[in-house]
């Protein structure tokens, strides 16, 4: 049976399938509808409003996850309705206007001579992708174009994806390819206009990316990442002809996969440790790239070791209460006071929710303002003395405490909020400290900290700190080196060398893998704690 579902001042789907859900039929259709669950109903964020019509019975994971007056109101998560009948439903969200990070530290390097035309660097990141068309003759950056990485409709992070080829086989791997395609092709094309320069003309595509985001570009099998032994289909770089898989170019158009250390430590960190130029230093160098993964590379004396770490997608604002992407009206940066809490937006817009930046930055101040204990559990209010100003920020939910930050919206902080954070502090300081023991140092004996990536160049020094991501002792070591894996795939587009030594490299990062580690689970443990000042 099929039925047809009217969007409130939108298209009309017609022939729609009863046996879908709402979230599928509407992300068929193009419809922008946040999900970061992947449609497991774990979220609460992939709200509709049912104007007309009739869906599935409301389920129980729905009660649990939606306010009564949302319920009376008509409003249904769409991954676990289904329609029953002609429908009228209202979106409950809006496709927002996102920061994109384009630009990072460039070390000096010799361009080859005779290079003719244009070319891309690009950057395929789980969460953003990044697009810079190049003049391959003058070496000159004429626009780099960015959105979010279209693959998000099949999972936020690496995990989801590849489950979503487990569940739906080769045709997950064809969906999973063709979304990036289509984003990289429609991200080129609009390089190309701004620059007034022909898609024809564009001779070399060369990409950084992780692993398994590598993989499903090339429409490569990944699911052997997602499972023990963890291993890649491949590691080693790649070059094809472009419109093998279905990217815009000249004929001869060639594209370019830098390489890969192993299934977790991929292209976009070789390109980075390449460029902070950490395999030529004689310091002892931490570059790490925090994420959805927290991927890490330690050098001594240019011997590098590296591991990653599974941080979770709450320190880019999912899987928190009040969380959201790095879009106009995320709260980016919080200040507690003794009379107010202070909230920073992007855009200087009302607030609409707190994204990655934001939720450290409430946990630091948490931490410093002892609201939270070292163990990471709010202190009990009724046990505040009466003129104790943290008092009239907690509130009572039940018998859960939570942070009240804004009221209109609803924003709030949860002790579910703060463990998603402490897990992932937990992850990376952790695999921060299982380097150092292997190398052989001692966290005093580093000289430098590198920041890179999209979340990091948005993390200040004192929220890194504040939460104990990272240790006191290196707060005036840290070197931001923004979008370095973009900047390792322009240096490979202009130098045959650089793109030598980058597949060398490659081949001599040691992996370290921290599950194997004796007593890791007591690291983790302890790391897991939260400083006390």
């Amino acid at each position: 049976m099929t039925v047809s579902i009217q969007i409130k001042d939108g298209q009309l789907i017609e022939n729609a399938d009863e046996e879908k859900t709402l979230l599928e039929i509407l992300l068929s259709a193009g419809e922008f509808v946040d999900n970061p669950c992947n449609g497991m109903g774990k979220c609460g964020k992939c709200k509709v409003r049912i104007l007309e019509g009739d869906c599935s019975e409301i389920s129980d994971d729905e009660r649990k996850r939606l306010k009564p007056q949302d319920l009376d109101s008509g409003v249904r998560l769409s991954c676990l309705a289904r329609p029953t009948s002609d429908l009228t439903l209202e979106l409950m969200q809006k496709k927002l206007e996102h920061k994109v990070l384009t630009t990072g530290k460039m070390p000096k390097f010799k361009k080859d001579e005779g290079l003719i035309g244009y070319g891309f660097a690009i950057d395929i990141g789980t969460t953003t992708v990044v697009a810079t068309l190049v003049n391959l003759e003058t070496g000159e950056q004429l626009s780099s174009p960015s959105d979010i990485n279209a693959q998000k409709h099949y999972g936020l992070d690496v995990l989801t994806r590849i489950t979503y080829e487990y569940e739906h086989g080769e045709d997950g791997i064809i969906d999973l390819q063709k979304a990036i395609v289509d984003s990289l092709n429609e991200l080129m094309l609009s390089a190309c206009k701004q620059s007034s320069v022909s898609i024809e003309q564009i001779e070399n595509i060369n990409v950084a990316a992780n692993c398994t985001m590598m993989h499903m570009l090339l429409g490569v099998d990944a699911r052997s990442i997602g499972k023990a032994p963890y291993q890649p289909a491949f590691k080693e770089a790649k070059e094809i002809p472009a419109k093998e898989i279905g990217l815009k170019g000249s004929d001869d158009c060639v594209l370019y996969c830098l390489p890969h250390v192993s299934s977790y430590i991929g292209a976009d960190i070789v390109a980075g440790a390449y460029v902070c130029e950490m395999h030529k230093s004689n310091d002892n160098e931490l570059f790490i790239d925090i994420g959805t993964n927290g991927e890490i590379v330690l050098a001594k004396c240019g011997k590098l070791f590296s591991c990653s770490c599974a941080a979770g997608p709450a320190l880019e604002g999912m899987n928190i209460s009040s969380g959201m992407r790095a879009a106009a009206g995320a709260i980016e940066d919080v200040h507690i006071f003794t009379d107010e809490i202070k909230l920073d937006t992007i855009g200087d817009k009302k607030p609409e929710g707190i994204c990655g930046s934001g939720i450290l930055a409430v946990i630091r101040e948490l931490v410093v303002n002892e609201f939270i204990q070292k163990s990471g559990v709010f202190i009990k209010p009724d046990r505040l003395a009466d003129d104790d100003w943290r008092k009239k920020f907690i509130r009572m939910n039940g018998t859960k405490r939570e942070l009240m930050m804004c009221e209109d919206p609803e924003i709030i902080v949860s002790q579910s909020d703060v463990r998603q954070v402490q897990m992932a502090k937990g992850a990376i300081l952790s695999g921060f400290m299982a380097l150092l023991n292997e190398a052989g140092i001692d966290m005093e004996d580093l000289d430098k900290v590198f920041i890179a990536g999209q979340f990091g160049a948005h993390l200040s020094v004192d929220s890194l700190v504040g939460s104990g991501i990272l240790p006191a002792c290196v707060q005036d070591k840290l070197v931001y080196v923004g979008n370095s894996s973009k900047t390792g795939a322009y240096m490979t587009l202009m130098s045959k060398k650089v793109k030598e030594e980058i597949e060398t490299l490659a081949t001599e990062i040691d992996y370290l893998e921290l599950s194997n580690l004796e007593n890791y689970d007591r690291l983790y443990s302890d790391c897991m704690l939260f400083p006390q000042f």
